[in-house]
């Protein structure tokens, strides 16, 4: 995984529709400061087949202070929730299915070198279900 910021994403852009990179960096600012000012004002953003942008409140409550394990008031306040659309979701889980596979391909690689499982591969190993 890797991460992918902005100017990536116009350099993209920009090479496959064969327009400028000034004009795509622009065109993309203003499409994230429109989602911004829609979040802002309260509005539900709504991309059919990519997801969905809204505001939501959180409510207040109380935490600790690992350190001093004293109890710290923390405030209400808005964030934004996003609900994967189906494109979106179908790519999660073909990439979900991909990594997987190399986590299995990487255990037998390590079973077949050492004899033994990964350190990754064991963790990841299923526990067999005990009632209670």
């Amino acid at each position: 995984m890797r991460t992918v910021t902005k100017k990536d994403l116009v350099d993209r852009i920009a090479e496959r529709s064969k327009i400028k990179q000034i004009v795509v960096k622009d065109i993309l600012q203003r499409v994230l400061d429109e989602i911004v000012e829609e979040i802002g004002q309260g509005n539900r953003l709504e991309f059919r087949e990519f997801g969905v942008f809204e505001p939501t409140r959180r409510a207040p409550r109380a935490a600790h202070n690992p350190r001093t394990l004293q109890r710290v008031p923390v405030p209400a306040k808005r964030t934004v929730k996003f609900k994967a659309g189906r494109i979106l979701k179908q790519k999660l889980a073909t990439l979900a299915a991909t990594a997987t596979s190399e986590a299995d391909t990487e255990a037998a690689t390590a079973m077949a070198q050492t004899g033994q499982p990964s350190p990754r591969a064991a963790r990841f190993k299923p526990r067999p279900y005990t009632p209670q």
